[in-house]
This record gives structure tokens, sequence and C-alpha cells, in this order.
């Protein structure tokens, strides 16, 4: 038997995330359609084998979510638990403390998935890939160019073997054009390196002259605490991948992300993309339209919105252009500006994507460029550049 466990994170002060994050947690915003997270869910529903599937994370289990862990336990016909924890306890730390409820049912291996990333998720793929050879860590890695590379995990590999020799999380200089896709899957035993750690920490900490300071034992970092100190001693391997795959970090990445879906959709999800239909407006393009969304026949003639966010309960007027600067972070494109980028610096808004918050009115002819624009509120001149309060 297989699991699977998705890290959801949760709430922090300052995330690039933000305002999209205000009206909704961030591992349920729509991309593509469908909540961040659902992709994961559906890619590990199809695993042959897959027993359950964990969420790990410190948001508060509010209705929102209830109400998505319930609709996806129905439509995947599977287990699907939110395991909350105390505090934020890093990308390994969430996996040891929950360790017996990913254990139970002794399942073979299960798989590691980071919330915030697209991806295409050949799990099966690496599914197969260990069974042929068993280690503890398996990653999943992907190709970027020499200079994206430095802001991702970097991995350097036995081309032969492909065990992991060396591994840097976001080195200042090259390393290697593989990268850490987010995506793992681990054997029962990757377990026991996280207890040392641990251990470790709790000898740490009552050595620590100001424990106040100290984010405890709990805290275990895969990245830095396990991945770069196992490297090379034949306990991690990874798998390379030329799909799909991308961060999520912030409002761009989320409108490249759903790209990245929506054309993968012709294959895997044809019924979830609009069509021509008589009477009905002009579709270009792959294009979701949520059930809710009223789109006039016109509206490729006279209503413009390019690389936006709109909220929710939102009008935008006839002959109004509401449009923000493409944000692409693709790890092969050494001119893509990358999502370590804030909205902001300096007290000043970059120029960066349009977003439009909920139950906003821009009437007729009126343009709206790299703005952010709070809720409630109704435009009735053009913005540019500006937080609209």
């Amino acid at each position: 038997m297989l699991k699977a466990v998705i890290l959801i994170g949760g709430p922090q002060k300052g995330t690039r995330f933000r305002p999209l994050s205000f009206e909704v947690p961030k591992p349920l915003f729509p991309v593509a359609g469908v909540p961040m997270i659902q992709h994961h869910i559906e890619a590990c529903a199809q695993v042959p084998g897959m027993q359950e599937i964990l969420l790990i994370g410190f948001y508060q289990p509010d209705e929102a979510l209830t109400q998505f862990l319930e609709a996806a336990q129905q439509e995947f016909n599977l287990p699907v638990r939110y395991l909350q924890e105390f505090a934020p306890l890093g990308t390994g730390g969430g996996l040891y403390h929950f360790r017996d409820q990913i254990l139970a049912g002794a399942p073979e291996a299960f798989f590691v998935l980071n919330a915030d990333v697209c991806s295409d998720f050949p799990l099966s793929a690496m599914l197969e890939a260990h069974r042929r050879q068993r280690h503890p860590f398996l990653l999943l890695g992907t190709t970027a160019n020499r200079t994206q590379s430095l802001n991702y995990g970097c991995i350097v590999e036995n081309p032969q073997t492909h065990e992991v020799l060396h591994y840097v999380e976001k080195p200042s200089t090259f390393i290697s054009d593989i990268i850490n896709c987010g995506i793992y899957l681990f054997s029962p035993e990757a377990l026991k390196p996280l207890r040392d750690v641990f251990q470790r920490n709790q000898q740490d900490g009552q050595l620590e002259e100001s424990p106040g300071s100290w984010p405890g034992a709990g805290t275990i970092r895969l990245e830095q605490d396990v991945f770069s100190a196992l490297a090379g001693q034949g306990q991690i391997y990874v798998h390379l991948t030329d799909g799909i795959w991308s961060q999520i970090k912030s409002a761009g990445s989320a409108l490249y992300a759903s790209r990245l879906y929506l054309g993968r959709y012709q294959i895997t999800h044809p019924e979830r993309l609009a069509r021509h239909t008589p009477g009905g407006p002009r579709i270009r393009g792959n294009v979701y339209i949520h059930p809710t969304a009223k789109v006039a026949p016109s509206a490729v003639e006279h209503t413009c919105v390019l690389h936006s966010i709109v909220g929710w309960g939102s009008t935008v007027g006839r002959w109004a252009r509401v449009e923000g600067t493409p944000n692409d972070p693709n790890p092969n494109d050494p001119r893509a500006r990358m999502d370590s980028e804030s909205l902001f610096k300096d007290g000043k808004l970059l120029p960066a994507i349009t977003i439009l918050g909920c139950r906003v009115r821009i009437p007729a002819e009126v343009l709206i460029l790299n703005s952010i624009v709070l809720p409630h509120k109704e435009l009735s001149r053009s913005f540019t550049n500006q937080i609209i309060l």
C-alpha cells in the first residue's frame, strides 16, 4: 500500500501570495479552475495502491478547508485527512511529528508533495524507479538554466546511478542545472534521519543560552538538515522529468501555473475547457469559465483582461481594459522574473500583475494597469501602478 502527504504550510507574515490569501487559504486558491492542491490530490489518487492522503500544515481547520476535504473524499473515494501542526515545523518537522499516522498500516512508501508547486506529477514513474532500486529518498528533479538554477535547491547527481552526490539549497554560485521540484517518494526508513535531526536539535536546545529565540527541536528542514547532510551517502537519488513544473509563490506565478494546467487539460480534463456555443462568447486558446461566471458574447471585442486576477463578485464594464505585466517563473527562461521578488520594494508597488479585490466594480472605459484594488471598491477613473484603498 501507498500513502501521500501534501505539505500545505500555513499563514505567515509578509507572504508573497497576499492579497490573494486574504479571502481564501493559499492551498485552496483556484488554479486553472480548481483549488491549488486538488491537482496534487488528483495525481495521488491515480496511483495504484494509494490508500490515504494526508495534508499537514498549521492552518486552522476552518469551514472552507473542512468542506474541501469532505468533497475530495467523496470525489476520489479515498480518505483525505488534515493533520494540524501545533506550530510551523518546517518542511520535515511535520513528517516526523505525525510519523505514526503516516506509517499506520505499514505503507510500502509514501509520497511527499509541497503544495506550492505546479506539475504534471509523474508519480507512477517515480514509483517504478523506486521499486527497481529502493532507497530511503527519491527526489523529483528537472533542469534549469544556469541563471535560474540559483533560485532553487540544486542537485549534483551521478549520471549513471542517479545518486545525489551533493545538494545545496539556493546556492550563491552555480552548482548544477538540476533543481529540486519539491516532490518526493520516501521509504519508511527515511524517517530515521529525521529522528536524528530531532534528537540533535534537542541537544542543541539544551545548550542554547536564550531559549526564547530557539525555533524548537521539532523544526526540521528537509533541504538543509537532511538532503544536504545525506548527499553522497547512497541514500538519496533523483528522478528527472521533462514535464511541466513551476513554483507557485506569488500572484504572478499563479497565473503562469494556470496556463500550464490549462494546456494539459486538453489531455487530462477536456471537460473543464470552455467550448464555442451558439450565441456564446468567442473562445481563443485554453479557457476555463467558472459555472457562476457570466461572460457576454461580445466580451472579446469590447473588454480586455490580461495578466490579471479578478476577485469574486467583481464586474468589468464594456470597453474597460485591465492589464498587468506577465510574470512567468519558468526555470528554463533566463529572462524570467522569479517569484522571490515581492510585489513591493521600498514601500512602492512594483509593476506586476493586476489584482482586483472581491466585489469590485469597474465601469465602462476605465484603464487599470499593474494595480492592486482592495475589496468593495468602485473605480470611476483609470489607474497605473497604484494601491487603491
